[in-house]
């Protein structure tokens, strides 16, 4: 009871304590030192496609990692099956693999991206791609 009270006043004071952590567990460390010196910044950007919607062609140099917030999403790999995207759904795609994404042909999505580094942007998806029937 006092440790939640205690807790509930130093979170209120925005002073932070530091987790607990398991005698069988360990530190995280950063797996990717080098881009953190060369001053890789990772952006995160929510978008919503509207229906019908969707990116060009593209890749990232340093992948690029979605999430699907709302509504029903498409992406595809070049020269792969077009995949539907739910809700809570994470989709990572490596670097300088091209794939394209968006919103499904009848309903809205809203995404979460994160990634680092730039974007190649190429041609645009056509109508053919777009609105072929999704595998798996």
């Amino acid at each position: 009871m006092v440790r939640m009270l205690l807790t509930r006043v130093l979170i209120a004071l925005g002073i932070s304590m530091p987790l607990p952590v398991s005698a069988q567990g360990g530190n995280p460390y950063d797996a990717d030192p080098a881009a953190r010196r060369a001053g890789a910044a990772v952006r995160t950007l929510r978008l919503r496609f509207p229906a019908g919607s969707r990116s060009n062609w593209h890749s990232h140099t340093a992948g690029q990692l979605l999430m699907v917030e709302e509504g029903l999403g498409r992406t595809q790999v070049r020269g792969e099956a077009l995949m539907e995207m739910h809700p809570g759904q994470p989709w990572w795609t490596a670097a300088e693999v091209e794939h394209w994404h968006g919103a499904a042909p009848d309903e809205d999505v809203l995404q979460l991206t994160i990634y680092s580094g730039s974007v190649n942007w190429m041609e645009p998806v056509s109508d053919e791609v777009y609105k072929a029937s999704p595998g798996r």
